[in-house]
């Protein structure tokens, strides 16, 4: 049965540009396949496309072949690559897998993608271990299992995953290494272009490390010298990237001082390039004799090998697996690991006996015949179909999925800048540029919404790294309240002294919201304790607040806590004297066209809806509710520029009953108080036009605001303090990135298809 279709693929792997083996072999290997369904008059140049795995983000410009890239540890980049794969019209993903290629514990990111892929998957295995640990066995039998078809390249590999990983013998398929094709000729031509006319040539190529082995090929080129002056040995290839970020070049020195020590460094030639398919290609042409002196045993694939083998080179080589399985019959010539004696003999021998050594290459350039690209395209082109196929069955007979809800994209969640602005005292208020400010000390303020973010770090995603922090941001809570019923302190410098005896009534209705928030989200019981000691210490404070804003926050903290301790008879008295004075409050201000709290829309804004929202929610009040319902849409309304975005009211000037509402400078808090809003007013009315609402706040930071720029900083993890006439404001503290933590949070935590919560 053949595939009817024209069949489109997408490759996902490392690529080219990036300097790696994975990334040349996946290059060749679209390119190969490109040129065989091109060669079929099925229209390729269209139909082959590649998801491209990134080690550092931005860092490669790749071609228009890339429809996706991979930041290695985002997690959200593989899901959005998911989304982009199903929804495309690729029929078949060939993914290679390499254990270091993916992010989490030995690439277990990857299932981010694979688990909610729905596009068959072949998959071509580039390390095979004899004695893999159980993660190791357990990520790369989850891998097969959900591929189609598994490719190999050997056949120790295919017997290993037999045995080693039950992977079912009939889903494994052999295809070799794929080769350029070039033809078997006379050296000279190309020695010139090198400058070694005339002189024997050994190559070793491919990215330097130490388990090249290169320092034992030095060692046994000072024996073969003496016999043999002329010989040059040409290590053609760059440090390997990561040898580079950890040691610099001193790996490639120390090879070039032996060289020196040796007395051969006349005989030794380091070409340090990356040179393209065509430059190998020539310096194999010119090359007399290949050598892979590699250390590691368990090699189960090696491109430089293959490329030498199919070039009709005289191999002599170290007996790694791979080597093993190539080299047979003739084909090379196999030393011990460090037998320099050994490969110091082999060389001299087909240096000396060039018989031998045509005998030697004719029989590696035959054998690499069926290793060339066009070949290994058309078989894994077969391979491609048949996985189709398979698919196109069984969806014959499965039932007809269920419908589901389109889960809208968001960013990674990342603490980095939350950390740099902590320190082990608590979270440092201000920033120069992305830098702590220390001469502004720490707000008791930002340390309880920094709180409530590891709180929610830790419920959502149960993040080890949030947990050390959320007990120094307790700790420094417990700290700031001098005494039981004593109000919280707010501002203490740098030095840790308490700049003032009591900090004000929004300090207190944020320590009250996060403590009730830790309450209801703690790690562990004891947490939980302190957490709950400390919220009922600060509830006698709650009676003395004088203004709707600390009411709003409070109440925020007392709906938490009352989620867990629902019988505490002294807090639910609490919710309702407050909820009271904020509905009593709206009553007293608004009107048909100022349907607000007070004659002046200032800060934080949106908690005073939500409060009221939540407030009704819990008093089964259907007025607060409503009312709360009609000041949100109002504020909304307010901040709405005519282009449809949020627009902020400004911190210089505010809005003023009956005057012109300032836009600038616009604050983060702002959005993260309206996303809070408008989750609320979606819990308690189930309308799903607050889910467009919140995700309209949310694009505030993103750029969908009247400067039409990104506050968050995704260099830092930062968040921008506010948005100016001229643009951005350049300083990113600790108010502005925990506003944007809140909000991303709070975007995340949104369950598909279902109702949020409402605190």
């Amino acid at each position: 049965m053949v595939y009817s279709r024209r069949i489109a693929i997408a490759f996902l792997g490392s690529y080219v540009p990036r300097r790696c083996g994975i990334a040349t072999f996946g290059h060749d290997l679209a390119s190969a396949v490109t040129e065989h369904l091109d060669s079929q008059a099925l229209g390729a140049s269209e139909r082959v496309r590649y998801v491209a795995m990134n080690d550092r983000d931005g860092a490669y410009d790749y071609g228009p072949e890339v429809i996706a890239q991979i930041g290695q540890h985002r997690k959200e980049d593989y899901r959005n690559a998911a989304e982009l794969l199903n929804t495309s019209k690729i029929d078949v993903v060939s993914l290679q897998h390499e254990y270091g290629l993916f992010g989490g514990n030995w690439g277990e990111y990857l299932f981010e993608l694979l688990d909610r892929l729905r596009k068959p998957l072949v998959t071509t295995l580039h390390t095979v271990l004899t004695e893999p640990s159980d993660q190791q066995r357990q990520v790369l039998r989850r891998v097969c299992e959900r591929s189609s078809a598994v490719v190999v390249m050997a056949e120790r590999a295919r017997s290993l995953l037999a045995d080693v990983y039950g992977v079912p013998s009939d889903r494994i398929k052999l295809i070799h290494h794929g080769v350029p094709d070039v033809p078997l000729g006379d050296t000279e031509p190309f020695k010139e272009r090198f400058h070694v006319s005339g002189r024997p040539m050994i190559l070793t190529f491919g990215l330097l490390s130490s388990n090249k082995g290169i320092e034992l090929m030095l060692d046994a080129l000072a024996k073969v010298v003496p016999a043999c002056p002329e010989v040059v040995y040409v290590v053609l290839g760059v440090t390997h990237p990561g040898v580079v970020r950890e040691s610099g070049e001193s790996y490639r020195m120390s090879l070039e001082s032996r060289a020196v020590k040796l007395g051969i460094h006349k005989n030794v030639s380091f070409h340090n390039r990356y040179v393209s398919l065509a430059d190998l290609c020539e310096y194999l042409q010119a090359a007399d004799i290949y050598v892979t002196p590699y250390r590691d045993k368990e090699q189960i694939t090696s491109g430089t090998l293959a490329y030498a083998l199919a070039s009709g080179k005289a191999i002599v080589s170290t007996p790694y697996w791979y080597a093993q399985e190539l080299l047979a019959n003739e084909r090379g010539r196999l030393v011990d690991f460090d037998d320099v004696e050994g490969l110091a003999d082999n060389l001299s021998e087909l240096l000396r006996d060039r018989a031998v050594r045509e005998t030697v290459q004719r029989s590696a350039y035959n054998y690499g015949r069926q290793m060339t690209w066009p070949r290994v395209a058309r078989q894994y082109v077969a391979v491609f179909e048949e996985a189709c196929l398979e698919d196109a069955e069984r969806r014959r007979y499965a039932l007809a999925p269920a419908a589901t809800p389109m889960r809208l994209s968001l960013p990674e969640v990342r603490l980095d800048h939350l950390f740099v602005m902590t320190d082990d005292t608590g979270m440092m208020q201000h920033a120069v540029y992305a830098t702590p400010d220390r001469r502004h000390g720490y707000s008791t303020d930002d340390v309880a919404r920094a709180l409530i973010v590891t709180a929610m770090m830790w419920t959502l995603f149960q993040e080890e790294k949030a947990l050390p922090i959320m007990q120094m941001y307790l700790s420094y809570l417990h700290y700031s309240q001098p005494g039981a019923g004593e109000r919280f302190r707010n501002f203490m410098s740098y030095d840790r002294r308490w700049l003032e005896p009591a900090g004000s009534e929004d300090c207190q209705g944020r320590v009250m919201w996060a403590l009730g928030h830790l309450v209801s989200h703690s790690p562990n019981r004891l947490t939980q304790q302190l957490a709950k000691d400390q919220f009922r210490s600060g509830l006698p404070v709650l009676e003395s607040l004088t203004f709707p804003r600390s009411w709003a926050l409070s109440i925020l903290g007392l709906h938490y806590y009352l989620r867990e301790f629902r019988e505490d008879s002294t807090a639910r008295e609490m919710l309702t004297t407050l909820g009271n004075r904020l509905q009593a409050a709206f009553t007293e201000h608004a009107s048909d066209d100022w349907p607000w709290f007070e004659d002046e829309v200032t800060y934080d804004n949106g908690r005073l809806p939500q409060a009221l929202l939540i407030a009704g929610f819990g008093l089964e009040r259907r007025d607060m509710v409503d009312q709360g319902l009609r000041s949100l849409r109002w504020l909304l309304d307010v901040q709405t520029a005519e282009e449809g975005h949020l627009s902020v009211i400004g911190n210089q000037g505010w809005y003023r009953r009956g005057g012109a509402r300032s836009v600038y400078d616009q604050q983060c808090l702002e959005s993260a108080a309206l996303i809070g809003a408008c989750k609320a007013a979606h819990r308690v009315s189930g309308d799903a036009k607050w889910l467009t609402e919140m995700r309209r706040c949310f694009e505030w930071y993103l750029g969908r605001n009247d400067g039409g720029v990104s506050m968050v900083d995704f260099k830092t993890g930062g968040c921008y303090d506010g948005l100016q006439p001229s643009g951005i404001s350049s300083n990113q503290g600790a108010e502005s990135v925990l506003s944007w933590l809140l909000s991303l949070l709070i975007m995340h935590e949104m369950p598909t298809g279902d109702a949020p919560d409402v605190g």
